[in-house]
């Protein structure tokens, strides 16, 4: 095969076949190139893409599939989870009051307060505060005792049968007995929503 150069003048593309070889390899390379690229072009790139995307697929079914196997694997578990929450939801709410006890609520609050020695200047409901699954029932409380007895007045509405907590502590020198202190907090109890409907 000769590789000088100027057997590459004066082709004319009527004659390929008397072209000389070297041309003749040079335009297939070519052609093969052109082919290539168009074949890639056309039917390979969108193949690939599609390749790729099922690629990411399967890693996020794979994914889904150690998930939902984890918790197929443990259903017992979670049943047993589930139903000892709901026990326990269960129970909570039972602490809660119902309507018809809030009112004794009041009586019992009195009732620990004055044998925690303490006197009551004020104790009265607060309007109701409406959350999405229950209502705060605030109560305002100002009595009048010692530091002591303040802490044993907590701890005995900690104590009560009913959800009490309490909020917002403010201890001062009482007004009308400088000896004796004055305690303002407000108590909150809650209702359920459900049960607030039926």
């Amino acid at each position: 095969m000769n590789f000088d150069l100027s057997q590459f003048d004066n082709l004319e593309l009527e004659n390929i076949g008397h072209w000389p070889p070297l041309a003749k390899i040079v335009l297939s390379v070519f052609f093969a190139i052109v082919v290539f690229g168009l074949g890639y072009i056309l039917l390979i790139s969108d193949k690939l893409e599609l390749l790729d995307n099922a690629s990411q697929t399967e890693i996020k079914l794979k994914e889904e599939y150690k998930t939902k196997y984890h918790v197929a694997a443990n259903l017992e578990l979670f049943k047993a989870q589930m139903i000892e929450a709901e026990n326990l939801f269960a129970t909570q709410l039972k602490s809660l009051p119902e309507s018809h006890e809030t009112p004794g609520l009041l009586d019992d609050i009195t009732f620990v307060g004055t044998t925690s020695g303490l006197n009551f200047v004020n104790i009265s409901w607060q309007p109701e505060i409406n959350n999405e699954i229950y209502i705060e029932l605030p109560i305002e409380i100002e009595v009048i005792g010692s530091y002591h007895d303040f802490g044993n007045f907590v701890s005995k509405i900690a104590g009560l049968p009913r959800i009490v907590t309490v909020h917002d502590f403010v201890i001062d020198m009482s007004k009308d007995n400088q000896s004796q202190l004055s305690l303002k907090l407000e108590a909150k109890t809650y209702r359920y929503r459900e049960a607030n409907k039926k």
